[in-house]
This record gives C-alpha cells, sequence and structure tokens, in this order.
C-alpha cells in the first residue's frame, strides 16, 4: 500500500496538524508549506488541515533546536493540546539539536521535555519524508482514540 493511499485510509476523522516553531531557521518551516499547499504533496486533499489554535488540534509538529528563550512559551502551548496528542519532531535541530547542539542557549533534544512519538530526520526533511512522518503520527493516533 503506498502512503497516499495509507493516509487516505487514515484521515477518515481529518486530524487537524499545528506546528511548534522552537526556534527554527525556517528550512523546514517552508518543507511543512509545501506539503500542504503545492499540489503535488497536498496532504489537506487527504483530510488533515493545520490550524491556528493549539486547542483544535491532533498532531503537534515541533521544528528548529528548542531555545530556552522558547521553552517556557513551548511548554504552555504543549499543554493546551488536548489527549490524545502525538507529537512528531520535524528536522534535525529538534532530534538531536542539529548544528546547534552545543550552544548554551539550545535544550536538546526536545524528548527531554516532550513525549516524541515520531522523529522526521532531514536538514530539512523532503516532503515525502514529512508524509511519511505524519503517516506513522496518524497511526499511532488512530490507535490511541
Amino acid at each position: 500500500m503506498t502512503v497516499l493511499a495509507r493516509l487516505k485510509n487514515l484521515a477518515a476523522r481529518s486530524p487537524w496538524l499545528y506546528r511548534i516553531n522552537a526556534g527554527s531557521c525556517n528550512g523546514c518551516d517552508v518543507e511543512l508549506a509545501t506539503t500542504a499547499l503545492i499540489p503535488r504533496y497536498d496532504v489537506e486533499r487527504l483530510g488533515i488541515q493545520y490550524c491556528g489554535s493549539p486547542r483544535h488540534a491532533d498532531i503537534v509538529l515541533i521544528t528548529g533546536p528548542l531555545t530556552k528563550h522558547v521553552l517556557e512559551a513551548a511548554t504552555r502551548i504543549y499543554a493546551e493540546i488536548p489527549d490524545p496528542k502525538v507529537t512528531v519532531a520535524v528536522g534535525v535541530c529538534p532530534i538531536s539539536g542539529g548544528i546547534y547542539r552545543e550552544s548554551y542557549a539550545v535544550c536538546a533534544p526536545i524528548d527531554q521535555y516532550f513525549p516524541v512519538d515520531v522523529n522526521i530526520p532531514g536538514c530539512p526533511p523532503r516532503p515525502p519524508a514529512i508524509i511519511e512522518g505524519v503517516a506513522k503520527a496518524l497511526e499511532i493516533w488512530r490507535q490511541r482514540l
């Protein structure tokens, strides 16, 4: 079964995605926008929607290295997301800190602060990798319902 067919089957309830930018260089953000807007990868046609409020989210996507400056706000936003929620670390920065991992201002990896269910490595990860990661997150989310 292809990734798109799997996503179509899993997206019957229209999960909503919310993105937390924890200090990203915007490389991952551009790739996330590509998966949402460009017709070749458009995940919204499969029923997956980006939402503007964490209170409506089912899956949270975290991009960028978690900085000390953003840690409190990110923790507060993460707490607002209702259960069952699935956390996806997008890019190498939230997974390990990336090129910033030795920095005094980076609190990496993020799994020290948030339970991470799916890691999508890459700097930045390509849209097919993001779609595959969202498909894995959807499977986890369906099991938690």
